[in-house]
């Protein structure tokens, strides 16, 4: 069934067109995607849609009494009611009814004869429709949506307006899913949600039984919950069949259909131009000369293709190399005041090496962040710098940056001694040209500011990047030019981030904070999650063992933890062994005589690649056995 269409949509801002010509059908189970650069009128068109702005021209056709909720990116719930109360606003009709069905129990508790007989065939008539529409159920309804959002049972009597920003936008998105419209249309979701929310949220809109329309620069969000893809770009729309990734797959076969199409067509014209320019003076030939000329000028001309190119391009430099040592941790607790969020956080980085934290909102992922670069001071244990270590900060709020400077003096004022020039140049690889550069700090969009820091942090060359949320207010082609920044940066990268596509492009090793502890793992996203559910699939196995077993396994299961823990001992002992003769290795190939001895030079360089590729396989060694040990304990 047709739920709505839109039909040759325009939107005007003055004399600037910011799309024109927009169609787009929307089926009752249709799953789309809404994807396009920042500023392509995403958002505009989103609105337009729901009826929040008017289009310039086009009409908007809907079924009759079509259920439609939109949540804005930026939407966050005000109310005086607690979160349970607000929650229970969606279902105000079912409560009623229920009033409603008591009103008659008590009716027909006092009724005979035919009054009666009306009261009860009213009575389940109406029951039944009550069952149907979920009268029974939607309590539960509310308490598992507020359990997939990480509000537990004990914070349902919290006042609304007692809440973070973060969890008023979550619970706005909360109510907006229970409405259960017909259309429902989201835009930029995953928006403060850590990765075990996004998970939830992905299945349970995979599961969702009428039609969505999301906005999101999340890609595997995108790819688990839709099926049909639109992008706006240069001014018009385009559809395709699929999820993002094979609207990418399409999209390069059509920029390749059309290149072929466009040079076919060119050498025609030329051929047909050249035929006219010999033919038409001489007499015999100027008939078909003449028949020629016609016929090119019948012809349809191809625009040549050209993709969207409008990207930042950029890349991260190091002034200086660091030590082997980057940064170890040793028992660390982090909080705020005597707030204590996270404790007994231990664990080494090496050059080169990346590392991302993970864990729930509210662990204290950003907090660690801000201990190590010394903004925060710790609650306990310590951290240490490695040597020439030099700290670039990317900080997902943008303290960094000054309001009431220009985006021009926001980069020269720190960098006086380079030529304006120079400091325009690098503004412009981030997208800031013209008159962009004399644009307020604090007039600028989120997508703005992040590549205004981004632009900032690539000029101070640092050798070891802190990043808290990078990808935050960036469109799905920024993230890939970051990814790929990062990808070949010489340094070394500590970063928190919840976009799962960017984590598995760029991590070496996983770190899982815990109230308690922290947990690292070898590998990306997904290895990471692999050897979790390994992990759990051993303690699920281990734990009923140890209840029915009798004393003599017990006594197996002493003997196998104290074979595991030597084993893992001997495995630290190689792992200082390795690290220290890695480390000298380094320190030889520093040495300005062996500059020219290339002999020498091969052989430290083969030396060292044999060193490291003993460094993973004994930390995979310790990482897997540490694991079995802890599903004994």
């Amino acid at each position: 069934m047709l739920l709505l269409q839109v039909q040759d949509i325009s939107k005007l801002f003055g004399s600037d067109i910011l799309f024109e010509h927009l169609d787009m059908q929307i089926e009752s189970n249709a799953k789309i995607g809404l994807v396009g650069k920042n500023g392509a009128g995403k958002s505009t068109f989103l609105k337009i849609i729901a009826g929040i702005e008017t289009a310039t021209s086009g009409e908007i056709i809907t079924k009759k009494n079509l259920t439609m909720s939109y949540l804005d990116q930026n939407s966050g719930l005000q109310s005086s009611l607690t979160i349970f109360e607000e929650l229970l606003t969606v279902f105000q009709d079912l409560i009623d009814e229920a009033k409603a069905l008591k009103r008659l129990e008590q009716k027909m508790g006092e009724a005979t004869g035919s009054t009666l007989e009306e009261i009860m065939l009213e009575y389940d008539n109406r029951s039944v429709a009550f069952t149907n529409n979920g009268g029974y159920s939607y309590e539960t309804d509310v308490k598992a949506v507020l359990n997939g959002f990480n509000f537990p049972e004990s914070s349902y009597h919290k006042k609304i307006s007692e809440l973070s920003g973060g969890q008023r936008t979550r619970l706005a998105l909360a109510k907006t899913l229970l409405s259960k419209p017909e259309l429902l249309i989201l835009d930029e979701p995953t928006n403060h949600l850590d990765i075990q929310t996004l998970n939830w949220l992905e299945n349970y809109l995979k599961n969702y039984k009428q039609a969505l329309l999301i906005v999101s620069h999340d890609r595997y969000f995108l790819d688990k919950t839709t099926n049909l893809t639109y992008e706006i770009s240069k001014r018009t729309m385009k559809r395709y069949v699929g999820n993002y990734s094979s609207f990418l797959k399409q999209k390069a076969q059509d920029y390749q259909s059309e290149i072929k199409n466009f040079n076919k067509q060119q050498k025609e014209i030329a051929k047909l131009e050249q035929f006219v320019e010999k033919n038409i003076t001489r007499a015999s030939t100027t008939k078909r000369a003449q028949s020629k000329r016609k016929q090119l000028e019948k012809i349809s001309v191809l625009d040549a293709p050209m993709l969207d190119n409008k990207s930042i391009h950029f890349t991260f430099q190091i002034d200086k190399p660091s030590g082997n040592l980057v940064l170890s941790t040793e028992q660390l607790a982090i909080g705020y005041g005597n707030q204590n969020i996270a404790k007994n956080i231990t664990f080494e980085q090496r050059r080169q090496e990346r590392f991302v934290i993970v864990g729930p909102n509210g662990i204290g992922k950003s907090t660690l962040l801000k201990t190590i670069i010394g903004a925060i001071p710790p609650q306990a244990g310590s951290f240490k710098l490695g040597a020439n270590v030099s700290v670039g900060y990317y900080d997902q709020i943008q303290e960094r940056l000054t309001k009431n400077k220009t985006v021009l003096n926001e980069l020269w004022d720190d960098f006086s001694t380079t030529p304006e020039k120079d400091i325009r140049s690098r503004l412009g690889a981030f997208l800031f040209s013209g008159d962009d550069v004399k644009k307020t700090v604090g007039d600028l969009s989120g997508g703005e500011r992040a590549r205004l820091l981004l632009a900032k942090l690539s000029m101070e060359n640092h050798n070891f990047l802190i990043l808290d949320e990078p990808t935050n207010h960036l469109d799905i082609d920024s993230k890939e030019v970051l990814e790929q920044s990062l990808a070949n940066f010489e340094g070394t990268i500590l970063f928190v981030s919840h976009d799962r596509y960017f984590i598995n492009q760029i991590a070496t090793q996983v770190i899982e904070l815990n109230p308690d502890s922290s947990k690292q793992f070898l590998g990306n996203y997904d290895y990471y999650l692999e050897k979790k559910a390994e992990f759990e699939n051993n303690l699920a196995t281990v734990k009923p063992t140890v209840k029915s077993n009798s004393q003599a396994v017990s006594k197996e299961k002493q003997r196998e933890q104290r074979k595991l823990k030597r084993s893992i001992e001997a495995l630290e002992m190689e792992m200082e062994k390795l690290d220290a003769e890695i480390e000298s290795i380094h320190q030889a190939l520093l040495k300005p005589e062996l500059a020219q001895d290339y002999e020498k030079l091969h052989q430290l360089n083969d030396e060292l690649e044999a060193k490291e590729s003993a460094q993973i396989r004994v930390m995979s060694d310790w990482e897997k056995q540490s694991l079995e040990l802890e599903a004994f304990e």
